[in-house]
Parts: structure tokens; C-alpha cells; sequence
């Protein structure tokens, strides 16, 4: 088998210093990476100095106005000629030099044609968080295709492009990433493509560190997007209910806080899992919502401003 050649892509908007970290690491992998490029939202906000002195990192602006979730990882795809294109979020820190290499390794297999990175929480994590990413990123890998779909349902089309590999041979044959799109670019991509009879490859020992402490209100306002993301995309999440996993999730972490003397911490649980899915169910009905409330619910309120969300791929 051939050496894979890879690119990154990093989508940024607001870079902090700490982007500069990401870089080095990204640069230090023992496989190498032809290209670091970066799709930068509004070059005001760009800082020439994070990128200073680290090789092959190219940098392209774009206007705010064209930003989408979708289309512009595309717009990255169209600068690199790589076999293999991982793409990551400007607030993913590799966690070794190894992260790059047991990506590919997961290529070897004819099938698959994605492969997704585990998230290790980081120092400030709270404990809730850190639960929900050892529930999302266990130490287990495993390799999905559509046949696990009566089994695990709609984490069947799990991946997640904080830190996930493609091939650039069947991003191009599937179109690319759907846009435009609010939300949730990977998984519609990985649900098409299993659909076709790709699998998709979850790969714990690649690691990056990274996790949030999001409110109550930022859960809801990003879950709506996630109910908007799969309203949008019937021919991927039809008929495939999502509250299951979320039920799992609130039972194995209440468990675990119970196990660790923190169980006081369980309705702070329940409230966070009431605000993502009081906010996923109005996403999903979107529609029958005034646009000043979609807009006041929806993170990615440029989403509206900017495109029109009734003209996705399908409908062209």
C-alpha cells in the first residue's frame, strides 16, 4: 500500500494564541502532513504571528457572510490535492506526535472512508462534561456501517470534525460537505456515505484534547441547531430517534456521579439535559417557528442572515 499523503484543514474565526499550539503539535507528527491550511473567517481577527515560523501553513480569508459549516471546509478540500484530508477546529490540541499516523492506519481497510478521533477532556473540565466525553469517546474503537444501524441507531453516523479524516476521493464522489449547513457537516456527510456501503472508523488511539464548559443556555441554543441540522436533512435522520442515546448518557453519568460521592451534582444533570432537549425538539420544528424565535434559538445566527436554509443539496 502506498504512503497516504494528508492535509489538514482548520476552519478559524477569532484565533487565540493557543492556535499557535495546535500548529506546533500539528507540525511535530511523526506522519507528515503535506499542508496545514486554514480557512479564516474575517482577516481583521487574524494574528500573522500565529502562524510565524511553522512550515506549510497556508492561510485563506474569507468575509463572515461566507462562512458555512459546509461549504467552507469544501473550499479548503478545493486547495489540496491529498489523499487524505483531516479536518479539525481551531481549539483541538493533538495530544501526541501519534494522532496523524492511527488516522491513516484506519485507511488500510478498503471500506473505510472516514475516521474520527477520540476527545480527551481537558484540565478544567467539570466532571459532567468529562462524563458526556467519555460516554461520546470511549477507550473502544470500532468500525460502523449501515448494517449497525438497527443496533445503534443514529450513533451509527457518529463522527465528529473537531478532529476527523476523510478520503479526498470520496469527498469529492459524495459532493462534498452538504451546504448549506447549520450544523452537524460530519455526520450528515458520514450517514450518506454509509449509505452507499462506506464504513466509518471511530479511532481512540488518536487523540486530541478538548472539551467545553458550556451553560445551560449555550446547550440549548447549540442543540436547536442540532434539531434544525437533522430537520434539514430527512434523507440521513428520518426515521432514526435520537433521544435514546441522550437517555443512556443522563443514566451511565448519574450513575458514575453516584459511584464517585457527587451526587449532589445530579440535578445540575437534569437541567443541562432538559436545556438540550427542550432546544433539540424546537430545532427539529423549526418550521412552525416565527424566524425572529428561530434566529433568537439558533448559535449560528449568521446562518440566517446570510443564507437561505430551504436550498440544501438535496433540493438543488
Amino acid at each position: 500500500m502506498k504512503r497516504l499523503t494528508v492535509d489538514i484543514i482548520i476552519p478559524t474565526y477569532r484565533p487565540q494564541p493557543s492556535l499557535r499550539e495546535v500548529l506546533f503539535k500539528i507540525s511535530g507528527q511523526d506522519y507528515p502532513v503535506g499542508h496545514i491550511l486554514i480557512i479564516n473567517t474575517e482577516e481583521k481577527y487574524w494574528d500573522p504571528e500565529i502562524s510565524k515560523d511553522i512550515p506549510n501553513v497556508e492561510v485563506f480569508h474569507i468575509p463572515k457572510s461566507g462562512f458555512d459549516h459546509g461549504a467552507s471546509r469544501n473550499m479548503g478540500a478545493g486547495f489540496s490535492d491529498a489523499d487524505i484530508l483531516i479536518y479539525m477546529t481551531q481549539d483541538a490540541v493533538p495530544y501526541d506526535r501519534k494522532m496523524v499516523r492511527n488516522l491513516i492506519l484506519a485507511f488500510r481497510r478498503p471500506m473505510v472512508k472516514i475516521a474520527y478521533a477520540r476527545q480527551i477532556p481537558n484540565e478544567h473540565c467539570h466532571i459532567i462534561e468529562g462524563c458526556i466525553r467519555n460516554f461520546n469517546y470511549p477507550e473502544k474503537g470500532c468500525i460502523r456501517t449501515i448494517e449497525d444501524l438497527d443496533e445503534y441507531g443514529i450513533k451509527t453516523f457518529f463522527c465528529s470534525n473537531v478532529c476527523a479524516a476523510y478520503s479526498h476521493e470520496t469527498l469529492r464522489e459524495l459532493g462534498g460537505f452538504p451546504r448549506p449547513c447549520i450544523f452537524n457537516e460530519d455526520m450528515i456527510f458520514t450517514g450518506k456515505a454509509l449509505k452507499l456501503g462506506y464504513a466509518a472508523a471511530y479511532v481512540p488511539e488518536a487523540k486530541v484534547i478538548h472539551s467545553h464548559n458550556y451553560t445551560n443556555i449555550q446547550q440549548f441554543h447549540r442543540n436547536f441547531d442540532n434539531g434544525v441540522s437533522q430537520a434539514m436533512h430527512p434523507e440521513i435522520f428520518k426515521g432514526i430517534r435520537s433521544e435514546g442515546e441522550g437517555r443512556k448518557l443522563v443514566h451511565e453519568t448519574s450513575r458514575y456521579l453516584r459511584s464517585v460521592g457527587r451526587g449532589y451534582l445530579i440535578p445540575q444533570l437534569y437541567a443541562q439535559s432538559f436545556f438540550k432537549l427542550l432546544g433539540f425538539k424546537m430545532g427539529r420544528a423549526y418550521r412552525h417557528l416565527p424566524k425572529s424565535i428561530v434566529r433568537a434559538c439558533s448559535l449560528n445566527k449568521e446562518f440566517w442572515d446570510y443564507q437561505n436554509p430551504e436550498e440544501t443539496d438535496e433540493e438543488e
